[in-house]
């Protein structure tokens, strides 16, 4: 049976590509894979915490970029000028968002607590 790290990094391989495709879709859904993403990445880097707090933890990050998008300092924009800072802080501030962050952080928790009762 693969331990928990090895099935974390199968669900990131899954997730990635996954979320990408979703924001092709509907921007705001590919919200909700990336509350799940940094989930099961918390969990991997702090695998003693418990599932509750790390999705609290990933959601209030997550709400706190959002909200960073409506600052626009030179730093922020030279960083959001490439795609991995486009990708992690955003560009554009959306209340719409908002609700898959919530949802996305809810099925964050779900998931990390099924790969660690895996295995």
């Amino acid at each position: 049976m693969p331990s928990f790290r090895a099935r974390a990094a199968l669900s990131l391989a899954a997730i990635v590509p996954l979320g990408f495709a979703c924001r092709r879709v509907n921007n705001s859904l590919g919200g909700a894979l990336y509350e799940i993403f940094w989930s099961v990445a918390a969990a991997m880097a702090v695998p003693r915490w418990p599932a509750g707090r790390i999705a609290v933890c990933v959601l209030a990050a997550t709400c706190a970029l959002e909200f960073l998008q409506l600052w626009h300092p030179p730093f922020l924009e030279w960083a959001r000028s490439f795609f991995a800072g486009r990708t992690i802080l955003g560009s554009s501030f959306d209340w719409a968002d908002f609700p898959y962050y919530f949802v996305g952080s809810a099925a964050g928790y779900w998931w990390v607590r099924a790969l660690r009762r895996a295995t």
